[in-house]
């Protein structure tokens, strides 16, 4: 899939690195020549220039988008950003920061596809609004170390396996575990993991994707229900 997101900060980029993680095609648009500079730096296909035009938006190929992620500090850029990918047939996730009134969360809300916190879901979240999928981030705990919860699918490896033969990273940790349909609470070691299962997984960002392989199998490209932030 490709997809493009305004905003090279910190959770622009990591969410385009966890979208090229899973193979799509991204294109990030700042205007911060710094940012610009960084992101080149990690070989990303970077546009240079003002989110909210249109001709920028263009050049960074929103034509073709699958989905647009206007995730800048700037709620007006970001809206405008939005409001013309909508116009191009791309889905719209639009960044707000938490201090906004409810009033003018309910605004944007009915404009755009989904609206995001990034204080709240950091990349993660912001890439299952892009993308959806089987993983949700709950929180984020410090600057490398993310709570998400996983679903187990038909694609799982471990799919049949007990909670105590789940062997993940060295810097993930299992806190809880629900079967499908039921709440989540302290998992059982001898409990099998069965298809629509959720795991809460506290782990290291640089293993983020190695967990979801686990838990979650090579979902990348195919079609997902939506699960779901310089």
């Amino acid at each position: 899939m490709r997809f493009v997101i305004i905003g090279a900060g910190r959770v622009g980029l990591r969410t385009a690195r966890v979208l090229r993680e899973e193979g799509h095609d991204v294109t990030l648009l700042e205007r911060d020549e710094r940012k610009v500079e960084r992101a080149r730096d990690q070989e990303f296909t970077v546009v240079q220039g003002d989110g909210s035009r249109e001709d920028k938006l263009e050049e960074a190929g929103i034509a073709d988008a699958d989905a647009v992620g206007a995730l800048t500090g700037d709620l007006n850029t970001n809206f405008a950003a939005c409001m013309i990918a909508k116009h191009h047939g791309a889905r719209t996730i639009m960044r707000i920061d938490e201090d906004y009134r409810e009033d003018i969360y309910r605004k944007y809300a009915d404009e755009v596809d989904e609206i995001i916190y990034p204080e709240r879901l950091g990349a993660i979240g912001a890439k299952n609004a892009l993308l959806g999928g089987d993983i949700r981030a709950i929180a984020d705990i410090a600057q490398n170390l993310q709570i998400v919860e996983l679903s187990v699918t038909e694609a799982s490896p471990v799919k049949g396996y007990t909670i105590s033969e789940l062997q993940l990273p060295a810097d993930a940790t299992v806190l809880a575990f629900g079967k499908e349909g039921h709440p989540v609470g302290i998992p059982n070691p001898d409990e099998s993991l069965e298809l629509g299962d959720r795991l809460v997984v506290l782990a290291d960002f640089e293993v983020l994707g190695d967990v979801r392989q686990i838990i979650v199998g090579d979902a990348s490209g195919r079609a997902a229900t939506l699960t779901g932030g310089a």
